[in-house]
């Protein structure tokens, strides 16, 4: 989960710098790369959906072992130390989070946009 959310924020960080550095308004350019962000964090999204769920069974499958037999004890304790800490985010908690994000991104993409075009009204023709 935490190699998605690194690329996640190497991407927003990425997109937001390149629509920082440009001079010139082009609303066509602001258009695309706003419909390719929200395909990669679409397909994101689904990635941290599908470990999450991978998340979740796992915890089950820990639960549910069977720990009986000659280790039984020691390993009644180690599951009794583990157990407390596999506490995964639910899925709609990082959806949440995800979709916000992705809202708040488009949203900077277009304000940068907004902010070339009123800066070029303003600034005399050289």
């Amino acid at each position: 989960m935490q190699a998605y959310r690194n690329l996640y924020v190497l991407i927003v960080g990425g997109l937001l710098a390149f629509s920082s550095l440009r001079k010139q308004p082009t609303a066509i350019t602001t258009l695309i790369v706003s419909v390719l962000f929200a395909l990669f964090a679409y397909k994101n999204l689904d990635a941290m959906y599908d470990t999450t769920q991978q998340r979740f069974a796992t915890i089950e499958a820990i639960k549910q072992f069977d720990a009986s037999g000659t280790n039984a004890a020691s390993l009644k304790q180690t599951r009794d130390l583990l157990e407390p800490t596999l506490t995964p985010a639910t899925y709609g908690s990082v959806r949440a989070t995800h979709v916000t994000s992705d809202v708040l991104t488009i949203a900077a993409l277009w304000a940068m946009e907004f902010r070339r075009r009123r800066l070029k009204r303003t600034t005399p023709a050289q």
